[in-house]
């Protein structure tokens, strides 16, 4: 069964978070697996353990520290997430998303999340960055939708439009920073699944014929929260594995091989991420 979260969910969330923080945010940065040292590079941080934060679902995933640092980034100030919640936890997309609604209510007006996610596109290796231009809600299509329910006017519309889920000013400003740094920078669409299973080599090529170029279990539900909510939107996938599309094969996809692949993503995805928030 669902569980239907308010505005006073939100609010009693956000009040904790006022009051512990010494900015108030207006960039909201969500990490994913491996990737949580950016966190590292805010300044004057202030950490609050999602445990702490009323009604935040709590990680049970390796590599998601489940913390929210807040402070100054490239001179901006900003609520970094280290860690999500995924789906496949048990939780409901209304508990999944919840931290995006919390981030709007505590003033973030620029949502930028990232992902660990699965190289569908041939083109693409392991340690890739790909900037991502659209996705395939496979999860909603099916139902799973995080704004299934009654839906509160003051948050959002009933019928959302998300023909422009990711906003088109940061991704030209994202793709101009990764020419000026030399960094390699894919674009692509991002396909949205439950997990914790990896995809079978069907599904891999499946997804392929559809029009994907990384698969990944979390961000389309944020994203849809963050775009209800009026949040402009960058998403980033970094590339931690390449998809298997051979049932004869040695080759065997894990969540360790997504860690380590985070050692060589977060200095790129660090370099991107600040370059975009300098430029902003």
């Amino acid at each position: 069964m669902d569980t239907t979260l308010t505005r006073d969910h939100f609010e009693e969330a956000a009040a904790v978070i006022r009051r512990a923080a010494r900015v108030q945010p207006r960039i909201g940065i969500i990490l994913g697996s491996g990737l949580s040292a950016l966190a590292d590079a805010v300044e004057d941080p202030v950490s609050i353990d999602y445990q702490d934060i009323p009604h935040f679902p709590v990680s049970t995933i390796l590599g998601h520290q489940g913390r929210l640092v807040l402070g100054m980034l490239q001179g901006l100030p900003v609520a970094v997430m280290q860690g999500r919640v995924h789906y496949y936890e048990g939780y409901s997309m209304q508990q999944v998303t919840l931290p995006v609604r919390v981030l709007r209510h505590v003033g973030v007006e620029t949502l930028v999340v990232t992902n660990a996610a699965g190289g569908l596109n041939k083109a693409f290796s392991s340690g890739d960055l790909m900037l991502i231009t659209d996705h395939i809600n496979l999860v909603g299509m099916i139902g799973a939708n995080p704004l299934r329910g009654p839906n509160d006017s003051t948050l959002g519309p009933r019928f959302l439009d998300m023909s422009r889920a990711y906003d088109r000013g940061l991704r030209r400003l994202a793709a101009a920073v990764a020419v000026e740094t030399g960094l390699p920078l894919h674009q692509g669409v991002y396909v949205g699944l439950t997990g914790p299973t990896f995809e079978t080599p069907a599904d891999i090529r499946f997804l392929r014929s559809i029009g994907a170029d990384a698969v990944g279990m979390s961000t389309v539900p944020e994203v849809i929260v963050a775009r209800h909510g009026g949040m402009r939107v960058l998403g980033v996938s970094g590339i931690s594995n390449v998809a298997i599309d051979q049932i004869d094969t040695d080759a065997e996809a894990s969540h360790e091989e997504v860690l380590q692949a985070g050692e060589l993503l977060t200095p790129r995805m660090t370099t991107l991420i600040k370059g975009v928030l300098a430029q902003m």
